[in-house]
């Protein structure tokens, strides 16, 4: 296990109390579930293929998410 030093001031700390209160969590188990989230959420996004249609009529009726402009 590694261990990493953070800084939080008083704000955070108690925005992550009561996020921990409301989880049945400590502070540091809140953190760390914060953090494995954020690790697996971000592995999930770099997987998805960008796909590239040339058909103008079929990218517009695809089911590929989108920004709105």
């Amino acid at each position: 296990m590694t261990i990493f030093s953070v800084e939080l001031g008083n704000d955070e700390i108690k925005v992550l109390e009561k996020r921990a209160k409301k989880n049945l969590m400590t502070v540091n188990e809140q953190i760390q579930d914060i953090i494995r989230r954020s690790c697996v959420n971000s592995l999930n996004k770099t997987s998805s293929p960008k796909i590239n249609i040339d058909d103008r009529l079929v990218s517009i009726f695809s089911r590929v998410k989108r920004k709105k402009k």
